[in-house]
């Protein structure tokens, strides 16, 4: 009889939980609503807001209520986070076509190299001059090379401007995450080696991490890619594009490898192998927003705000060290092209925009790095809502 107690109560848990879980689900998409609707009436960043309802969750809850820091949605909050960065990353992969790579050329490629080796260096020197860890160094300094396309794209349309400057950004925003996406896979795997131990294990594991994801992402993609083309579009090709981005992501968690590289490794193999490419990346595209919100609140909620203190100066030195290794960045890469004179050397400001890739990282170094998981995501999606807000100003002045 008392089994038979203990395991009802767990039931009516669960339940309780559940519903839960669906009632928070429906609220966050209501929400979405009218966040959509003043960010239209007034041009404020979609992201930036959803952003803010989850701080907003986070001070309701650890402030007004005195609860201890604690994220909604529970064991959901993980595999919705994973699906949607697999969607982002995708997506990029699917911009990679070797028609637009080879359009590009050497201009695009001189600058965003330039753009992402100076915010690289920049902000893990800076860090680890102000006395950081390597860990805190290192993850951000990855993170910082991560651009907002969507941002930035939107930014240079309300501009007008078809001019040399404009087209070059257009071209670095839509390689410059597949960039961030390699370089923070290369830094985290060369983060656990010099802080692990075991020098050789540590090698193995880093290599399993970037080699078995792009196995994984072709393994994938290859078949994905056959298939795209025998399907007739609509609900078929629906549920190939959702069972293609649920298995990316159940099997990257599995075995253990980058999630963010197997999608764009799987992206990049079906846009250049399938003569009917465009219908996944459709279907995904349709599809893509709910869960880029239940994403950006979850984001904003994952603030513990006791950090927030504590975090203070590393945020303002986050900001300033970016600002400044974009800048350098760019002002280098334009040296280094021969149209330079139709070119600013401020082009790297224009790349300061940074939303959904740069927090997932931070997510992910979380995870990686708890002791220091708190610091970079209050210092990453607080300085999101600063980018965001101020970056697409930057981008208007610089195309101009």
């Amino acid at each position: 009889m008392e089994k038979f107690q203990l395991y009802l109560a767990e039931q009516v848990s669960h339940m309780a939980s559940s519903t839960s879980a669906l009632l928070v689900l429906g609220i966050l998409l209501s929400v979405s609503i009218v966040v959509d609707t003043i960010a239209r009436r007034t041009s404020l960043p979609r992201i930036s807001l959803l952003v803010l309802v989850g701080v907003g969750y986070a001070v309701v809850q650890q402030v007004v209520l005195g609860e201890a820091h604690s994220p909604p949605l529970g064991e959901l909050r993980e595999p919705l986070i994973n699906v949607a960065l697999v969607m982002v990353a995708f997506l990029l992969g699917g911009e990679l076509t070797t028609e637009r790579l080879k359009s590009t050329g050497p201009l695009i490629l001189i600058v965003s190299l330039a753009v992402v080796v100076g915010s690289l260096a920049v902000v893990f020197v800076g860090l680890a001059l102000f006395g950081y860890s390597l860990a805190i160094a290192v993850s951000l300094a990855a993170i910082s090379v991560a651009t907002d396309p969507a941002a930035v794209t939107e930014a240079i349309h309300d501009s007008g401007e078809k001019n040399l400057k404009s087209r070059v950004i257009l071209g670095i925003v839509a390689i410059d995450d597949a960039w961030g996406i390699i370089v923070f896979g290369l830094c985290m795997a060369a983060l656990g080696w010099l802080l692990s131990g075991n020098g050789a294990e540590a090698l193995l594991h880093a290599g399993w991490e970037l080699g078995g994801a792009v196995l994984l992402g072709v393994v994938l993609g290859l078949p994905a890619a056959w298939l795209t083309g025998r399907l007739e579009p609509g609900r078929p090709t629906q549920a190939e594009a959702l069972a293609l981005i649920f298995l990316m992501a159940g099997l990257s968690s599995y075995l253990n490898v980058s999630a963010l590289l197997v999608a764009m490794v799987a992206g990049f193999t079906i846009v250049n192998l399938s003569p009917h490419h465009t219908r996944s990346f459709t279907e995904i595209e349709q599809i893509e927003w709910p869960f880029l919100v239940f994403f950006f609140v979850l984001a904003g909620s994952s603030i513990d705000l006791k950090y927030m203190s504590t975090a203070s100066w590393l945020i303002a030195a986050y900001c300033v060290l970016r600002l400044i290794g974009r800048y350098l960045g760019g002002y280098i890469g334009v040296l280094g092209v021969k149209r330079r004179q139709k070119l600013t050397p401020r082009l790297g400001l224009a790349l300061m925009p940074q939303a959904g890739v740069a927090m997932g990282m931070a997510l992910l170094a979380a995870e990686r790095f708890p002791e220091e998981g708190h610091l970079i995501v209050a210092t990453v999606v607080t300085s999101t809502i600063v980018f965001e807000l101020f970056g697409p100003l930057l981008v208007k002045k610089v195309v101009r």
